[in-house]
């Protein structure tokens, strides 16, 4: 598949095959290359909306070659990704769905594992939390590769506990979970880029503490940091947010 609406890997490699479905090509060059770095893994390629998602994946089953997981950004120019998800469903496709998304609507979550959603990973997330999301499900995958019957309770449970009790996500040393939350929150709903003090004081952390986090979200290709001039003296560093919905 060409154009510039698809990027697809042709070169037949072995392990499970994993669809890109991102908006925004920022998080999607990075996505595909998340998943281009993880061992038993390979792109099948990257689409930015529902349409060339639905295509893709009916162009890969006639080609016999049907993906195994699909990468999905939920809110999508042309749709919802979890009507795709239906959509996929009702035309027969069994290809596993982890959502990756801003959206944190509990409601979402649940309509999420209504949905079929295997995973749900929440941005901005580091490289370590995607690695751990799709190692678990190469797990799960394995535990549950083999023909026949299962053995008992315990071997179903442990294969749905792969799935759903996935380890703390390691952040850089001195980071926190909730504070990185908040700092991200503010970015998100500025409507202009901020300084790390005005961040800081909506975040009810300092200047400092929040420069760090802010530095972290730049590094991680969530946000981008940019000179604001002002009439007199050094520019500013202001920063903006990047990852979309």
């Amino acid at each position: 598949m060409t154009g510039n609406a698809v990027t697809e890997s042709a070169d037949g490699r072995a392990g499970i095959s994993v669809l890109v479905v991102e908006d925004d090509p920022v998080a999607a060059a990075a996505h595909t290359l998340y998943v281009e770095r993880e061992p038993g893994f390979h792109p099948a390629g990257t689409v930015h909306s529902c349409a060339d998602a639905l295509r893709f994946l009916e162009r890969a089953r006639a080609a016999g070659a049907p993906v195994d997981l699909i990468l999905l950004d939920l809110y999508l120019p042309d749709g919802h990704g979890l009507q795709l998800c239906r959509t996929l469903r009702a035309a027969g496709h069994t290809t596993d769905v982890i959502a990756v998304t801003s959206a944190r609507d509990l409601a979402m979550v649940r309509q999420a594992v209504s949905a079929g959603v295997v995973q749900y990973l929440l941005k901005p997330f580091s490289a370590a939390a995607l690695h751990d999301r799709l190692e678990r499900y190469a797990r799960y995958r394995d535990s549950l590769g083999r023909t026949g019957e299962a053995t008992g309770q315990d071997e179903v449970d442990q294969a749905l506990a792969l799935l759903r009790t996935p380890e703390r996500t390691t952040l850089p040393k001195g980071l926190s979970a909730p504070t990185l939350d908040a700092v991200a929150s503010v970015l998100r709903e500025a409507e202009t880029g901020l300084s790390a003090a005005a961040a800081g004081a909506a975040a009810g952390v300092s200047r400092i503490t929040a420069r760090r986090y802010l530095e972290h979200l730049v590094d991680t290709g969530w946000a981008v940091r940019e000179p604001q001039y002002g009439s007199v003296g050094r520019p500013e560093l202001c920063y903006r947010w990047r990852g979309r919905a």
